[in-house]
């Protein structure tokens, strides 16, 4: 499933943010993005997200900056030789002010930037902050999950719809295949009359069965009752699911092999893009 989340806070002098970003996938692949020395977290965040995500492509960047430091200090060895030459430029002009603090400050290399300390992130934090990001997504995965199951739910009953009006053009395909099969033996038997009866008769009732779709159409409705029961659990139903679907792309494809109607193979061709549309969709949820 797809889904966004986005957490951002700060910790000893530094700015952290987590961004985590899940798209479609049969498994689940986890990819972080740290930047160095942030190595030592990915185990127990891999371990985490594990436990929230089952499938889907999901990575995880963790962006961290230090704070600019804007203090200024006094360099003291530099304040101290300019104090001392503007001193002597007083004593050795007769009434000049004296030198001021504001001026001596304005000197160059009388003030410097501070040197920021070396902090130390706090790594539970920022830890806690994935920890956070992992459940706003998980809550963005769940409110597509409802979406999509209004979607799955639709085209299960589609294919329930396909599957009643298969069931009704299927009903006489035996006795009309028997009946077209003795025409043609009939037709047949008037120029070969040495053919056995009980050989044919065997054979138009082997051709009888072999269009006989009662058998698919009975597992069809099944997996879809298998179908709306997996969805009504809603939990880690993705593989079950996606079985299931391929469940269903083989009775359609029996359906349309032995359809011996115009009628029910266009049915059964409806059946079969209705149920690849499902399985693209069933790709999605976890």
């Amino acid at each position: 499933m797809t889904g966004f989340a986005r957490t951002e806070g700060t910790a000893a002098g530094f700015t952290w943010s987590w961004e985590l970003r899940s798209v479609n996938g049969r498994g689940l692949d986890l990819r972080f993005r740290l930047p160095p020395g942030w190595d030592s977290l990915e185990p127990a965040l891999r371990e985490a997200a594990g436990k929230g995500l089952k499938r889907g492509n999901v990575t995880a960047n963790l962006s961290v900056k230090r704070e600019t430091e804007q203090r200024l200090v006094v360099d003291p060895a530099a304040l101290e030789q300019a104090l001392e030459l503007a001193m002597e430029l007083h004593r050795r002009i007769p009434g000049s002010p004296v030198p001021r603090a504001e001026a001596l400050l304005a000197l160059p290399g009388v003030l410097r930037p501070a040197q920021a300390e070396e902090a130390v992130p706090d790594t539970g934090v920022v830890a806690a902050g994935f920890g956070s990001a992992l459940s706003a997504l998980v809550v963005a995965r769940q409110a597509e999950g409802a979406r999509l199951a209004a979607m799955l739910t639709g085209l299960l009953d589609e294919i329930a719809v396909l599957h009643r009006k298969a069931g009704e053009e299927a009903a006489d395909q035996p006795a009309a295949q028997r009946a077209k099969v003795m025409e043609n033996l009939t037709a047949l038997l008037r120029e070969a009359p040495s053919l056995p009866e009980e050989r044919i008769a065997q054979e138009v009732a082997l051709l009888a069965a072999r269009s006989d779709v009662r058998e698919e159409l009975d597992r069809l409705a099944a997996h879809i009752e298998a179908a709306h029961a997996l969805l009504r659990e809603a939990t880690n139903i993705g593989r079950r699911f996606d079985f299931l679907v391929q469940e269903f792309n083989r009775e359609a494809n029996t359906l349309c092999s032995k359809s011996a109607s115009v009628a029910l193979t266009a049915t059964g061709l409806k059946l079969k893009a209705t149920i690849e549309q499902l399985r693209e969709q069933v790709q999605n949820i976890e």
